[in-house]
This record gives C-alpha cells, sequence and structure tokens, in this order.
C-alpha cells in the first residue's frame, strides 16, 4: 500500500473558494481516475488556510498509472486551467507514505 498525502495552503480568505471550484470541477474527474481519497480534510486548528487529502494506491507502478490516465483527461485540464486562473493556491507539499509492519488496514 502506498499513500499520496498531499497538503496544500490557500491564499488568505480564499480557502472556502477553492474547495468549491474543486468540488465542481475537479472531484469527480480525479475521483473517476484515482479512486474515492481515503480522507479529504480542512484544517480546523493551525493554519486554516490549509486543506489534506489522502489517495490510497496499491504501489509506486498503480499511482503512475493512474495519475498519467489523469493527466491526459481533458476535463482535468480544464479544471487545472481553471484553478490557476483563480490564484487560490500558494503551496503544495506531497508526501509518499508507506504503513508501518503493524498497522493493517
Amino acid at each position: 500500500m502506498l499513500l499520496d498525502v498531499r497538503t496544500y495552503t490557500c491564499r488568505p480568505g480564499t480557502i472556502k473558494k477553492h474547495l468549491a471550484l474543486y468540488a465542481e470541477h475537479g472531484y469527480e474527474i480525479q475521483s473517476r481516475h484515482l479512486g474515492k481519497p481515503l480522507a479529504y480534510m480542512q484544517t480546523e486548528t493551525g493554519n486554516v488556510n490549509s486543506y489534506m487529502h489522502i489517495w490510497v494506491y496499491d504501489s509506486a507502478a498503480d499511482r503512475e498509472a493512474k495519475r498519467q490516465a489523469l493527466q491526459k483527461d481533458p476535463a482535468w485540464a480544464d479544471y487545472l486551467k481553471i484553478s490557476a486562473e483563480a490564484a487560490y493556491l500558494i503551496s503544495q507539499d506531497n508526501q509518499l507514505m508507506t504503513p508501518v509492519s503493524f498497522f493493517k488496514p
């Protein structure tokens, strides 16, 4: 199992707008290619301008194949353009993680 943990930070005051834009234009497309995320969460304390989501893959090869298919989807390219034009995001941090030996999902 490979977990892709992604944390994004939005410009102050724009996180609700960004998440609404993603809900309308990106979530269905991304889920169609990657499957449903394990989690999609907004920060409650700390940096309230950030959110994270976690995607689960069988392996690095599974992740690569699914992400390549997503990148080839014209609807995803349209969403990326809309998101870039909105300019709500200021940073992104990705971590690929594997479960420890004693964890059994």
